[in-house]
């Protein structure tokens, strides 16, 4: 995994110059939008950075695919920076919209600090203005997170400006447009479950979970960056095809993961306080298997608590207890492995490099085994 070390390395980089060069511009407007560009910096700095990954391993996969001993090497200058911006932009996306995603979500942390409306909103108390703090919390991050979706498509524009073909231009900006209406429209469907799920007959609602957890995270995660990532090294359509089969089925995997860590994870690892999911009344595949094993009785006290941001730390662990005596958090580890599996499958037999196919298995188990 050396050449991903150093290229995550250069995607901070890239995202550090960036951002120093926006924040002039803030900043010679009104000091009054210091916090903009300081809160911009710490949302884009460190982080896992598995789309910016994907992106990489999906353009070194078709640029290597002629050559199944030697992959391309990371070299300044050219293609290379290319993909550097683009994988950029898709890391202050991901930023953008999970400052958007903790405001509707109403989450007051972040990788274990206040969530950017919080920030704003403790901004507002210290110095003491005027109006309501949450309000201004609100407002503030809502701007903020537009702004980083302003960025990140300026900064995806820049790494089309480093792209000779036409075609791969093209290409590439229908898979980061596309992405982007596929993001917003789970979203909301996200949104939607969590308040129409009732409305929804019991049968639907695995089905349900399901098209959520294509549209707002298994896309955007993996199977875009992949094939943005192809695209800007003018992959055929059989090279896309391939990736998709190969990332599409990995991105389930990986929210499925994620789900559970909302449900079960470590406050001190993931950030987010345990069984932080629950609080919110996120109807996930997980909750959905719940409640299709459990009694009438148990499902009316399930339905009656999840989504009660005032849970406390007893009845959560009971709804923990619930969720794993059902049986649920061992079918949705069978649909984590299974999904892995078909995403294996489909990468033997695609028509691009040895070593990214390597790199691309790791990165499989790296996103789907984490406990972070």
């Amino acid at each position: 995994m050396s050449e991903s070390i150093r290229f995550v390395d250069l995607i901070q980089s890239r995202i550090d110059g960036f951002l120093d060069a926006r924040a002039s511009i803030l900043v010679s407007i009104a000091d009054e939008l210091s916090p903009i560009a300081a809160y911009s910096r710490d949302f884009l700095s460190g982080g896992k950075r598995f789309r910016a990954l994907f992106c990489f391993w999906g353009w070194q996969a078709v640029r290597s695919a002629g050559d199944d001993d030697v992959e391309a090497p990371i070299t300044p200058g050219g293609p290379l920076d290319a993909v550097v911006s683009a994988a950029s932009a898709l890391e202050v996306f991901h930023a953008a919209a999970l400052v958007h995603d903790d405001i509707i979500d109403n989450s007051d942390t972040r990788r274990g600090a206040p969530a950017a409306h919080r920030r704003f909103e403790e901004l507002h108390a210290t110095n003491r203005w005027q109006g309501s703090g949450a309000a201004f919390g609100t407002g503030a991050a809502t701007l903020l997170g537009d702004l980083l979706l302003i960025l990140s498509d300026e900064l995806f524009d820049e790494s089309l400006t480093e792209v000779v073909s036409p075609s791969a231009r093209r290409a590439a900006r229908a898979e980061f447009n596309r992405m982007r209406i596929d993001v917003m429209a789970g979203q909301y469907l996200d949104i939607f479950e969590e308040i129409g799920w009732s409305s929804q007959p019991d049968t639907d609602q695995l089905e349900r979970a399901e098209r959520v957890i294509v549209y707002k995270s298994a896309k955007y995660s993996i199977e875009a960056p992949l094939l943005i990532g192809a695209s800007l090294a003018g992959a055929t359509l059989g090279q896309l095809d391939a990736l998709r089969s190969f990332g599409l089925p990995l991105g389930i995997a990986y929210q499925l993961r994620d789900d559970l860590l909302g449900v079960f994870g470590d406050a001190s690892v993931t950030g987010k306080p345990s069984g932080d999911d629950l609080r919110e009344g996120k109807r996930t595949v997980l909750i959905a298997l719940t409640r299709e094993a459990i009694p009438s009785g148990a499902r009316s006290t399930l339905d009656e608590l999840l989504g009660d941001p005032s849970l406390t730390a007893q009845q959560i662990e009971t709804m923990q207890m619930t969720i794993r005596a059902s049986g649920a958090v061992d079918k949705v580890e069978k649909l984590i492995a299974d999904n892995v599996a078909r995403a294996i499958e489909a990468l033997e037999s695609a028509p691009i490099g040895a070593q990214a196919k390597a790199q691309l298995r790791e990165l499989a188990v790296t996103v789907t085994r984490r406990n972070y």
